[in-house]
């Protein structure tokens, strides 16, 4: 885990730094919401050790390259998923609106 009890993350705040271990190897990495670059860190962690597990690589940079590679994949899966999402809000928000239209102007008509 990116959060390994050998290595605790160590905040320091007076530069937005955090010390994280990613695949049992030490960063410090600066942003502004230390907690988030920790969950990032061991989401990171669990890739690679999955990949690890998965393919019995040994290889760091290989590893880095497959959990990259399904971390793009996820993501792209994602946006497309609420990419199509939206347009069928969309169109659906478009024929409500044409049917309370048509209700309205059958209400100006009658009224």
């Amino acid at each position: 885990m990116a959060t390994a009890s050998k290595h605790p993350p160590i905040k320091d705040a007076n530069n937005n730094s955090v010390r994280v271990e990613i695949f049992d190897q030490a960063y410090n990495l600066r942003g502004s919401d230390a907690e988030y670059i920790l969950k990032l860190a061991e989401y990171v962690d669990a890739k690679m050790r999955a990949v690890a597990e998965q393919t019995h690589t040994v290889d760091t940079a290989r590893l880095a390259v497959l959990a990259a590679l399904n971390i793009a994949d996820e993501y792209h899966l994602l946006r497309r998923n609420q990419g199509g999402g939206a347009v069928e809000y969309l169109k659906r928000a478009h024929h409500l609106a044409d049917a309370l239209d048509e209700v309205l102007a059958e209400n100006r008509r009658a009224g």
